[in-house]
């Protein structure tokens, strides 16, 4: 487990921030490969089984539309979406954010978010709540490398999600795999 940081540090992001990486990309609308992926990815965690989640979304069109989605086909699964929340890609402070996506104690958080706003709110996650990266699911976006490098070193570890291929990644030790899409009954 990573530590959190020191209470007296901020969570947002020191400069030069952002503004190190250039033009940050946007969320691609998210496929029908990607969905399935992201929903086979809970419906397989078993220890324990996931039933209700929190939804978080950056405000841009494609991560609301891949988040309203992933809830309709979630609770036409028979399960359960406790929070739906949104944040703007900059903000003066992400603790509401944060806390509304964590206060109902979800069984997992599902991000579907362009990389700047979702790695200013990791670092919030991190530093002021019991979030678990590796109970994060998300969208494609949050794969970008960019997203991890934002977040800081440990922030996103466990993180793992879905690629609009349908294959799947994980963030670990800062680094984002990728594993091709899998037929389902094949042998992995």
């Amino acid at each position: 487990m990573n530590p959190r940081p020191a209470p007296d540090r901020s969570p947002l992001l020191p400069e030069p921030g952002p503004t190190a990486y250039g033009d940050l990309p946007a969320p691609a609308p998210h496929t029908a490969p990607e969905l399935a992926a992201l929903l086979r990815l809970l419906a397989d965690h078993r220890r324990p089984p996931l039933h209700g989640v929190a939804i978080g979304h950056s405000r841009d069109d494609a991560s609301r539309a891949a988040a309203a989605a992933f809830a309709d086909a979630w609770q036409a699964a028979g399960h359960a979406v406790l929070a739906v929340v949104d944040w703007p890609e900059q903000a003066a402070s992400w603790l509401r954010p944060a806390h509304r996506l964590t206060a109902p104690e979800p069984d997992a958080l599902v991000i579907a978010a362009a990389p700047l706003g979702w790695a200013q709110l990791a670092r919030r996650l991190r530093h002021s709540t019991p979030w678990r990266p590796d109970r994060t699911f998300g969208f494609a976006s949050l794969a970008e490398p960019v997203a991890a490098a934002l977040a800081g070193p440990g922030v996103l570890d466990g993180v793992r999600g879905a690629g609009a291929d349908g294959g799947t990644w994980r963030i670990a030790s800062g680094w984002t795999d990728s594993f091709p899409p899998t037929t389902p009954g094949a042998a992995t």
